[in-house]
């Protein structure tokens, strides 16, 4: 009886110390990192809440319907990941604190465009508002282009191999709390002052990043923040072009199919700006329709509150099976949406499939980053990321038209049929965790088992 209750004592004790040591570990992490995670936080905020108003944006202000409005918010979406691919190195060259500076003054020119374009041309598809506002949308693609690798790359560069795992977690997580936090911003300025108050406001968080980063992200702070390694890494000749097209693994057949068979479940991302605001807004009426941004961005909230505590409790756990098993639980939840549009079904998708997220996004991140030769983290998180630009060039595509056809605006939300739109997007994302499980064997084959 002793023996088992220490027994149960210990495995408790091990249990609260896997949980708790990464944690520990990230808290301890140098000023620069903490500069990182901040400056990710406000543009997080400033990003997705721009996202969460830009169809409504294009209708109210440039005068366009549902499905060209779908097609500039593509072009954002899709533009910011195709430009990671061949900006995604830029940081590789010029260190974190000059790629941030210049990524946040290209943003802030870029969303100050934006905002301004309904005041100084004319409303219309492919008109003077509409040009402006696209000018403004190209700085923004080219800013975070050049960004969100150089965040992860700040990552690898200010973490050590004992607290990257959270490193790399807790920036998904707070990228992900910024998600939200325009949900609670969002309404009351929307009432008072209208779409175009709101992005004053995050206007005002783009200039204070670029306060941060000089503030925080200085040389000296990035200089002690480096490990070991990173400063080995800082000896050796930058990369050249050369050395990135020998080191690009683009030939390597398995690591393509790993990234691209993601394309299936991500595109439950894309719906989360370019279809669940409008559903919400549409589908329902009372306090979900009134306060669509707050509900459409739980999955946010959700992401910040989970993604560490899960990562903590399965960072030994192989990644192949944590990509098969949070696809799934990912995917599977959509399928409640077509029981039809009720707070419950709505809640319960949003919280089921924000554990699967938690579960495999952050770890799939890491293993780019941490498979990137030495100097090339950038251009690696570029290429990672290339799946995701198909996704957002893909979705906008059909986005509109399902909107138009399943949920169109104007329609009472007994006349329409928003549970064969769910039901299809569901069947495409459970495409990913099921051609995951099928190609397993081959997957790891030749793969030693701590390397899996």
């Amino acid at each position: 009886m002793n023996n088992n209750s220490q027994s149960n004592k210990n495995t408790v004790k091990n249990i609260y110390a896997e949980l708790t040591q990464p944690f520990i570990n990230i808290f301890k992490s140098p000023k620069a990192l903490f500069g990182v995670n901040l400056t990710y936080l406000i543009e997080g905020i400033a990003y997705f809440g721009f996202l969460g108003l830009l169809i409504l944006y294009f209708e109210k202000y440039v005068g366009l319907n549902d499905i060209n409005s779908s097609y500039m918010v593509g072009i954002l979406t899709a533009g910011i990941t195709l430009s990671m691919l061949f900006l995604g190195g830029t940081v590789d060259w010029f260190g974190v604190r000059k790629t941030f500076l210049a990524a946040f003054v290209i943003m802030l020119i870029g969303r100050l465009l934006v905002t301004l374009a309904p005041g100084i041309g004319v409303p219309g598809l492919w008109k003077t508002t509409n040009i402006y506002a696209l000018l403004g949308i190209f700085f923004i693609v080219i800013g975070y282009g050049i960004y969100q690798p150089a965040a992860y790359t700040a990552v690898k560069k200010f973490t050590t191999k004992e607290n990257a795992a959270m490193g790399y977690a807790m920036l998904y997580a707070i990228m992900n709390l910024g998600g939200f936090l325009p949900g609670l911003i969002s309404p009351p300025v929307r009432h008072s002052t209208g779409i175009l108050g709101v992005f004053w406001i995050y206007n005002i968080l783009t200039a204070l990043c670029i306060i941060i980063v000089l503030l925080l992200i200085n040389k000296k702070s990035v200089k002690k923040a480096k490990t070991i390694e990173s400063k080995e890494d800082d000896k050796t000749e930058k990369p050249n072009i050369k050395y990135y097209l020998q080191n690009i693994p683009i030939k390597d057949f398995k690591f393509l199919f790993f990234i691209f068979i993601l394309i299936f479940v991500q595109t439950l991302y894309a719906y989360n700006w370019l279809i669940l605001p409008i559903y919400t807004s549409r589908a329902f009426v009372g306090v979900v329709s009134d306060y669509f941004e707050f509900f459409t961005n739980l999955n946010p909230l959700l992401i910040f509150i989970l993604a560490p505590i899960v990562t903590a409790l399965t960072i030994k756990k192989k990644t192949y099976n944590m990509m098969i098993i949070g696809t799934l639980i990912m995917s599977l939840p959509t399928f409640l949406l077509c029981l039809g549009a009720n707070i419950y079904t709505l809640l319960g998708y949003l919280f089921i499939m924000t554990i699967g997220e938690a579960i495999w996004q952050p770890r799939f991140l890491q293993w780019v980053a941490e498979i990137a030769p030495k100097n090339m983290t950038g251009i690696y998180m570029g290429l990672g990321q290339f799946p995701w630009f198909l996704t957002k060039a893909i979705v906008p595509l059909y986005s509109g038209y399902f909107l138009y056809k399943y949920c169109p605006k104007g329609t009472s939300p007994s006349d329409m049929n928003t549970e064969t739109m769910w039901l299809i997007f569901g069947c495409i994302a459970v495409i990913t965790p099921i051609v995951l499980i099928i190609a397993k064997k081959w997957m790891l084959k030749g793969i030693p088992e701590k390397e899996q």
